[in-house]
């Protein structure tokens, strides 16, 4: 047997997207080491956001809603595409 569910959560994927970029920009030298200004760091972390989100695209629907298929034969469970 097939199902789909589509399940929604409008602070799931900006949540777990910003904790990601704020740990890499954290655990970077470059960026700890007081080398690069506030004002860049802020820069570059919208710039990693915005691609992130960019490439989320294709499983998120409008940022919130995605939808899983399993298939209990296979025991598969697989992300939709948009």
């Amino acid at each position: 047997m097939k199902f789909k569910i589509t399940l929604k959560d409008p602070d799931a994927l900006y949540d777990a997207i910003r904790e990601s970029v704020d740990e890499d920009i954290n655990s970077d030298e470059i960026f700890g080491g007081g080398m690069v200004p506030p004002a860049a760091i802020e820069i570059i972390k919208d710039e990693k956001i915005k691609e992130a989100e960019k490439a989320c695209q294709e499983w998120f629907k409008w940022g919130e809603y995605i939808t899983v298929e399993v298939d209990t034969e296979k025991k598969t469970c697989t992300v939709l595409h948009v």
